[in-house]
């Protein structure tokens, strides 16, 4: 790679480093893993940023290059990964109603296969249309509409059953952070 390319990347990365981990963030819980797919996608990028064209299309680029990374790790841990009857109950340390909402959502974004994360990501968080999801994911916009569609069924049962299996807890919590705020 020319030494200009090279400098382009670097202020590319500086320029787009925030929003591209907020991406990488949404697309996997842990903050440290969100750090690591970064930084592979980044690794990635940099070998074929003289093959991208058009640069305004390298965050769309990069994100798929952080939605394959990141299915790649979700296969080679799938296998180390044992089912259990009950799911753990989830923490949430933040006692701010909008931090616990977001860590509910991202807590049952797991029930998602990764295709459906992807698309709920890019579609919601993201704000990207049809066809710009589609394109980011190399699908058809019909395909991108029925993901989302089982997607976000499959969030909204998940979201049921979590308040059918514990109603009075939730009420309980939800008052007693109404108090703590007061």
């Amino acid at each position: 790679m020319a030494h200009g390319e090279v400098l382009e990347f670097e202020e590319y990365v500086r320029t787009r480093q925030d929003a591209l981990l907020r991406s990488a963030r949404r697309l996997v819980p842990d903050p440290v893993d969100a750090q690591d797919l970064l930084q592979t996608a980044l690794v990635r990028t940099y070998g074929r940023w003289d093959g991208i064209a058009d640069k305004r299309l390298a965050d769309a680029y990069l994100r798929r290059v952080m939605i394959n990374t990141r299915t790649e790790w979700w296969r080679a841990r799938k296998l180390e990964e044992v089912p259990t009857e009950q799911l753990p109950d989830a923490s949430v340390e933040d006692s701010t109603e909008q931090h616990a909402d977001r860590a509910l959502l991202m807590d049952i974004m797991k029930v998602l296969a990764p295709k459906q994360r992807s698309v709920v990501v890019l579609r919601h968080w993201e704000q990207m249309s049809t066809e710009e999801t589609a394109a980011a994911l190399g699908m058809s916009a019909g395909t991108v509409k029925s993901t989302l569609h089982r997607a976000l069924a499959r969030l909204r049962q998940e979201l049921e059953s979590r308040d059918r299996e514990e109603p009075a807890t939730g009420v309980l919590e939800r008052e007693e952070r109404e108090r703590c705020a007061a």
